[in-house]
């Protein structure tokens, strides 16, 4: 009979410890949620956040706060969210910077990219540009190739930190171009990098369309050419990488929204929903399409590939490139 009973109780125990999560999961969002973003306001993980938190917001029927902590290529953020409780009240809005380059760059990442963060939703994909300031001697990406071929070590690019992807799709470019040489200058993001460029310290920056957008539009830089296979919708005046002849340029940064590691399952489906009927709400399809970024979607484990396949096309690359992290 005892026996019986312990059994009895043992088959029961799972269901019961799964109550209070099942609870909890169904009482969630109680609370504000904190959204944080490994970057500077202003750049393009920002500018793409800050829309997501507001439809989050106005989907969930709870205030989602962003909060910015940015620093080392953005893995100072990412940490934070990584080591936060499991709880569905600390998300992170990242990039390929944090999850498929940095990793690939720097074997001492304070976080596994692929352990420590549970993947709820690919949000967008971004091409690049490559902007100069609007006193800058080159009228086209071919005109600064051939200046840059002339005077090795003289001119410079910024970049939002070591590691991150502005800074490989310079180098990317660099290489792409014949090998130039060209000053890296890290910054702790690009909305600072945008101010120098602007005022002449800087020569060049590749940098987001999203970020970048505003100030090409203000006609404070001057955008040469966009990576990608074709020209984007949002700068149809800039020709691609590709028209100019330059190969292997054809990319883009992914934006996605990331949990710390043991959401419980209920909360991940929940969420990847709401960010699915995000990215292909047409007022935020269009909103992003304005910026210069096409909505992606899809399902958690998609996301997971997505950005774990940039990670190793991104660390070929860099040894190919003989790139070094800091």
């Amino acid at each position: 009979m005892k026996r019986r009973l312990a059994c009895a109780l043992a088959a029961l125990l799972p269901a019961a410890l799964l109550l209070p999560l099942t609870a909890a999961a169904q009482a969630w969002p109680a609370r504000p949620i904190r959204l944080v973003i490994p970057f500077p306001a202003g750049g393009a993980t920002d500018i793409i956040g800050r829309a997501v938190a507001q439809k989050l917001s106005a989907a969930l029927g709870q205030q989602v706060v962003v909060d910015n902590k940015p620093g080392a290529g953005g893995s100072i953020g990412a940490d934070i969210a990584a080591k936060a409780a499991p709880d569905g009240y600390t998300l992170l809005m990242s990039t390929s910077s944090t999850h498929s380059i940095g990793p690939a760059l720097n074997a001492k990442m304070p976080y596994d990219a692929f352990k420590d963060f549970t993947p709820l939703g690919h949000i967008a994909n971004a091409p690049s540009v490559l902007v100069v300031g609007q006193g800058f001697p080159a009228g086209s990406a071919l005109d600064l190739i051939a200046l840059l071929k002339k005077n090795p070590g003289k001119y410079n690019f910024g970049s939002s930190g070591i590691g991150t992807y502005p800074h490989l799709s310079a180098e990317m470019f660099k290489w792409r171009a014949g090998g130039l040489f060209v000053v890296h200058i890290p910054y702790r993001g690009t909305g600072l990098v945008l101010t120098d460029l602007i005022a002449g310290q800087i020569t060049f920056l590749m940098d987001s369309i999203v970020s970048a957008q505003s100030h090409i539009r203000d006609g404070k830089v001057r955008a040469l050419a966009v990576t990608g296979a074709k020209r984007s919708s949002s700068l149809p005046h800039v020709p691609s990488f590709a028209e100019l002849g330059v190969p292997g340029m054809a990319f883009s940064n992914w934006f996605g929204l990331f949990a710390p590691p043991g959401l419980a399952p209920e909360l991940v489906q929940r969420l990847n929903r709401e960010l699915n009927a995000i990215a292909s709400a047409p007022d935020f399809v269009e909103r992003l399409e304005k910026l210069g970024a096409d909505t992606v979607g899809g399902t958690p484990e998609q996301f997971a590939k997505t950005y774990r396949d940039e990670y190793e096309s991104w660390k070929a690359v860099i040894q190919r490139a003989s790139i070094k992290g800091e």
